[in-house]
């Protein structure tokens, strides 16, 4: 891996706060994620699953972890299945994990090739009342492929149809919420990243260079510094693109007098870091690019003041978009009137700002997670309010990273440049 070494005893706390929510007699079984093909015999680079990769640390492809407290036999308590590595696979493909090496990164006393994974099942099965097997049950996945973990829950009920088969993904929700001090530290590195990447841009970008050229300065700072890449795909919205949610093709070539919507984020040990910013791209805003970035950033600075423990996100959002209503009619974008007798379930703001303000974030840019969950410390959220004015062209967001805390909350991305002062001084010097 290009990141440097975890300490064991994240992944050795993370499973033993799992079984503390386990039933007795209860297995619970992990899959990594296939490698998923491509074309002819292309495939896409392989990315663990984030539940094996939590409990575990281990990133490689064609892993199985088991866990079982109540097993009678403890060799059998905590089982990791890798695959054996050979001289051919050695030269095909590269190095895999030793037996040894595992144990050393994950705290696992009891590795096993994976071959022998369906010798041992019945044993255990034999033992256990309850299994426990995981699926991607995040509030916002469309799955239209066959998982491995999908296969392996049919063949499982399949020759094991009398048990009781249970869902791991409320469990690891609830736990991955709350981030450990290294985690913590994972994902500061991944901000430290990205930063670096803002900050290489503020030199870069200006009229005539195209969005694409952009993405590639990204990706150059990101992986010098010993990240996988993105976090998740690069959205350089220059123009009239900004106001896209989602615009990923950054094939437009930016122009004098734009602004340009920069959305992005490096991926570090599998933690995800998440950034927005607005430059414009001649390196000066014009009086209205400044009235909404500062209308924006007002609101950000309000909405960051809301994520403390013991609010939720109900309330908060609610609060975000009054603040967010009265931005908007300073900017004469609502009517003050009409937002006084609006109907409160399709609140007007939203035809400029019409995402969230927040999310989790961890494993995943939108990381799982009770969405409904008082806020606690050790949470990661997003703060990343916008206005996207379709009709000028004009699309600003603006993002942090921040960590609740038992005494407030702590900015991780802080040190990036975000007052308009300082990214036209920014851009003017470089």
């Amino acid at each position: 891996m290009r990141y440097g070494p975890i300490d064991p005893q994240l992944f050795i706390q993370n499973r033993r706060n799992f079984t503390q929510h386990l039933p007795a007699a209860s297995l619970a079984i992990f899959q990594s994620n296939d490698v998923m093909p491509t074309n002819a015999d292309g495939t896409m680079a392989f990315r663990q699953n984030n539940d094996l990769f939590y409990l575990s640390g281990v990133d490689q492809e064609e892993s199985i972890l088991v866990i079982f407290p109540d097993a009678k036999l403890p060799q059998h308590r905590e089982i990791l299945f890798l695959r054996e590595t050979s001289e051919h696979i050695l030269i095909w493909e590269g190095y895999k994990l030793t037996k040894d090496e595992a144990r050393a990164q994950s705290g696992i006393p009891t590795i096993m090739w994976i071959d022998s994974f369906k010798q041992v099942l019945p044993a255990l099965m034999n033992e256990a009342e309850n299994v426990y097997l995981n699926s991607n049950e995040h509030i916002r996945a469309v799955v239209e492929v066959e998982t491995r973990d999908a296969r392996f829950v049919k063949w499982m009920k399949e020759h094991y149809p009398l048990h009781q088969y249970r869902r791991v993904a409320p469990l690891m929700h609830q736990l991955r919420a709350i981030k450990s001090d290294e985690e913590i530290r994972l994902m500061r590195q991944a901000a430290n990243i990205t930063e670096k990447a803002f900050r290489r841009l503020l030199g870069f970008v200006k009229p005539g260079v195209w969005e694409y050229e952009i993405e590639a300065e990204i990706l150059h700072e990101f992986v010098r510094n010993a990240s996988r890449g993105p976090a998740y795909g690069s959205i350089i919205a220059s123009g009239a693109s900004a106001c896209i949610l989602h615009y990923v093709s950054n094939d437009r070539q930016c122009q004098d007098g734009d602004v340009l919507l920069l959305d992005f984020g490096a991926e570090y040990a599998n933690y995800a870091a998440d950034l927005s910013r607005s430059l414009p791209v001649n390196g000066t805003f014009t009086k209205r690019q400044r009235d909404v970035y500062e209308a924006v950033l007002r609101v950000m600075k309000f909405a960051t003041s809301q994520l403390v423990a013991g609010n939720n996100i109900e309330e908060y959002h609610a609060a975000v978009g009054r603040t967010m209503e009265q931005e908007l009619i300073k900017l004469d974008l609502l009517n003050e009137s009409d937002v006084k007798n609006q109907n409160p379930a399709a609140p007007l703001y939203k035809k400029y700002f019409m995402h969230g303000t927040s999310h989790y974030l961890g494993l995943d840019v939108h990381d799982v997670g009770d969405k409904y969950r008082t806020f606690e410390p050790g949470m990661v959220y997003t703060c990343e309010p916008g206005i996207y004015i379709r009709e000028e062209d004009l699309g600003i967001r603006l993002e942090n990273d921040i960590l609740i805390t038992k005494s407030g909350n702590e900015d991780l991305m802080r040190t990036i440049p975000l007052e308009v002062e300082d990214i036209e001084r920014l851009m003017r010097k470089s």
